[in-house]
């Protein structure tokens, strides 16, 4: 986890959703489930490579998934997309989530991931990427 480490960290991408972590999200512990925290990032990258596609996605993929601090009830958070790679029917798209923790105004880096989409058509069959 170190490599994730930056000494003044930014966002890196495009804001693609904002959201507040709510206590139905969370574990024993108060702290967010990572799973939910994976299907909000979904979400996000979804949406923009749904826009880079042209139309419906499917994500077929997830290249490395690391969980850097725990998420508290209340934080703000938000998710950063960067588009990596195009290829013929594929996205490979960095998600970053990011939280503005309330209690300590503390700013920081909480997980990134690299997903996988693929272009479908309305059959679900794989599609190709439109070239820009």
């Amino acid at each position: 986890m170190i490599e994730l480490e930056q000494e003044d960290p930014i966002p890196q991408g495009d804001l693609a959703l904002q959201i507040t972590a709510l206590p139905r999200e969370t574990n024993g512990f108060g702290d967010i489930f990572g799973g939910w925290l994976v299907a909000q990032m979904d979400l996000a990258g979804t949406a923009m490579a749904s826009r880079v596609a042209g139309g419906r996605v499917a994500t077929v993929a997830i290249d490395r998934m690391a969980f850097l601090v725990p998420v508290a009830v209340g934080a703000q958070l938000s998710f950063y997309t960067q588009t990596l790679e195009i290829g013929r029917s594929s996205i490979r798209m960095m998600v970053e989530v990011w939280s503005d923790d309330p209690l300590s105004s503390e700013w920081r880096k909480v997980t990134e991931a690299v997903f996988v989409f693929v272009a479908i058509d309305g059959s679900g069959r794989t599609r190709s990427v439109p070239r820009r």
